[in-house]
């Protein structure tokens, strides 16, 4: 991991959805043990499914069915698996403890903030205002562009959208992806230690800052715009 000593005052903060964001693991969960129940099979633990929650579809049934996409039998469990999240998206989904109190402190700085995920539109579009991210200066879902992360498509457009360069914005996320769609963007990243991480350690992501809690963002934040500040009236 890198620190910059002083990294540019962003503009805008952009954020991964599932696991930064949001905890929509437990309905993710759900969605896929349904699929297990209908075949008369006990659900996989909680635990063993939570980490793979920014991995989508892919890391639900791989988790839950042991099987990946070349796999027969793959295709019928995903859209199974897509259709069950989609009739139950926020039974127990919420913004993670911290996160309102991060979007409000962005908003008195006059920071924008906007949603980039490789979640499909058809569920990223309902989800954001049935959990309180309507606010969203921008949203990306994983449909949005011909590309989805950790290519930098979806976050190039992000910036176009809310007028900004790239290195205008910071990228956060809690997956190996977000980074890596990040640093090709050229924008700060910073992982978030608070999400579901997979299975590899943030700290070997190489990201610019690893961030415990919603509360830490906010604070390098609030202490990167105050030093910009106080650089310009000593100008």
């Amino acid at each position: 991991m890198t620190t910059p000593n002083r990294p540019q005052a962003p503009l805008a903060i952009l954020f991964d959805l599932d696991g930064t964001l949001a905890d929509t693991a437990p309905d993710l969960a759900a969605a896929v043990n349904l699929l297990r129940s209908a075949r008369g099979l006990e659900a996989t633990p909680y635990a063993v499914l939570r980490p793979t929650a920014s991995s989508g579809a892919r890391g639900m049934i791989g988790a839950a069915f042991g099987i990946g996409p070349d796999d027969e039998g793959y295709i019928a469990l995903r859209d199974g698996f897509l259709d069950n999240y989609e009739a139950a998206l926020a039974v127990r989904s919420g913004l993670f403890d911290g996160v309102p109190a991060l979007l409000d402190g962005l908003a008195e700085l006059g920071l924008a903030w906007g949603v980039v995920t490789n979640k499909a539109a058809r569920f990223t579009d309902p989800l954001v205002g049935l959990i309180g991210l309507g606010a969203a200066g921008c949203v990306i879902s994983g449909d949005t562009m011909a590309h989805a992360k950790p290519h930098p498509a979806p976050l190039l457009e992000a910036a176009r959208r809310l007028g900004l360069a790239p290195e205008q914005c910071w990228y956060v996320g809690d997956d190996l992806r977000d980074i890596q769609a990040g640093r090709a963007a050229g924008m700060l990243t910073l992982a978030c230690a608070w999400g579901y991480c997979g299975a590899t350690e943030p700290l070997s992501w190489d990201a610019d800052y690893l961030l415990e809690t919603p509360q830490a963002l906010l604070a390098l934040v609030r202490d990167v715009v105050d030093a910009a500040g106080r650089d310009e009236l000593a100008a």
